[in-house]
């Protein structure tokens, strides 16, 4: 599968600009993905492929394009919950689905008007009301695992086939970065579902670890962002004559610190949030730590190609811009503040381990 792959991403980077500028959803590098393998690809909790081989799937592609990288990072994300927490036959659906190379979205943001995805029973059906928010694939996806309020206002999540009568309309304001993921609303209102689209319980979709674990799938679609800005600065540096300059020398150093300062982290917290019999104290504030060390090497390697190239990372049609512009957008998850506070205050009331042990 990765040799397809590496056959494919050529293609995929050569396309990434213009996706950009026309804010393309990349529906022939979704297809690549699919046909080299990778949407149906068996995750480690399936029993499928080693953490560490998922964490080089994800960057690699990330590397090729951050709007793609997200794409798969959601379909990947909506695979696990619902081999986490769906029955036998939405396990095996699922599956099926990838394999005949459906793409998984997963929308879970409500709009801030209170007008946010609900749902209620009608007889052997589910009818919904509302819609969500930031939704990558808005229009191309062809299944989404989305949460809905239930009554008693308990999120439960709903496997939903798409591209009946859901209405997708742009944003009120469009994202600077990621245009490609073609970011949109969802209006689910009086659509109308099966029962069997109910996974799991109400309230698992917040239980941890797995809510927060899922993190590092987006730390490793980040590296490969950060992988793609150091590539692009060495590349302009040696065609300006310039990669020898002691300083840009220096920059280029720091900035090799960083990527793998963010492979280190990466690596790590994919072993420790696939872990079946890990804590899941400790799986959250380890993936917790990894998130913010891997978007303050991000910020670090794109502080120091912009000053490496100077005004040009800032021009348009520069793959620069548009990759620090992607990575900064990309990079905004929620909460980093108490993400870091728990974490340091589950850390700091742990013992000081005699030994220190090398990964």
């Amino acid at each position: 599968m990765m040799q397809r792959l590496a056959a494919a991403i050529p293609s995929i980077q050569q396309r990434a600009a213009a996706r950009d500028e026309r804010a393309e959803f990349p529906t022939e590098e979704v297809a690549l993905l699919s046909d080299a393998g990778v949407l149906a690809t068996p995750l480690p909790i399936e029993g499928g492929c080693a953490p560490k081989d998922l964490a080089t799937l994800l960057a690699t592609v990330g590397r090729a394009s951050l709007p793609l990288g997200r794409i798969l990072e959601a379909h990947v994300n909506a695979r696990q919950l619902i081999a986490r927490y769906g029955t036998p036959d939405q396990r095996r659906k699922a599956a099926a689905d990838a394999a005949a190379g459906h793409l998984f979205a997963l929308w879970v943001t409500d709009p801030p008007d209170n007008d946010g995805l609900r749902m209620t029973r009608e007889g052997n059906a589910i009818r919904l009301h509302g819609r969500k928010m930031f939704c990558s694939a808005a229009g191309h996806a062809t299944r989404a695992l989305v949460t809905a309020w239930t009554p008693d206002r308990t999120a439960q999540m709903l496997v939903v086939n798409l591209g009946e009568s859901e209405r997708v309309s742009s944003l009120p304001a469009p994202l600077a970065g990621m245009r490609a993921a073609a970011t949109g609303a969802v209006d689910f209102d009086g659509c109308l579902i099966d029962r069997n689209a109910a996974l799991g319980e109400p309230g698992d979709y917040v239980r941890e670890p797995t809510f927060s674990a899922g993190a590092w799938r987006g730390s490793a679609v980040a590296l490969g962002g950060l992988c793609a800005i150091i590539e692009v600065m060495q590349g302009q540096l040696r065609d300006a004559g310039r990669l020898d300059d002691p300083h840009q020398s220096a920059r280029m150093g720091e900035a090799l610190i960083a990527r793998e300062t963010a492979r280190s982290w990466v690596g790590r917290v994919a072993r420790i949030a696939e872990r079946p019999d890990a804590d899941p104290a400790a799986v959250v504030a380890a993936v917790g730590l990894g998130r913010l060390a891997v978007e303050a090497a991000c910020l670090d390697a794109m502080r120091l190609a912009q000053r490496s190239l100077g005004l040009a990372a800032f021009r348009q049609g520069n793959p620069m811009e548009r990759l620090c512009r992607d990575l900064a957008v990309y990079l905004r998850q929620p909460a980093p503040d108490m993400v870091l506070t728990e974490a340091a205050a589950w850390f700091g009331r742990q013992p000081v381990p005699a030994i220190v042990t090398v990964c």
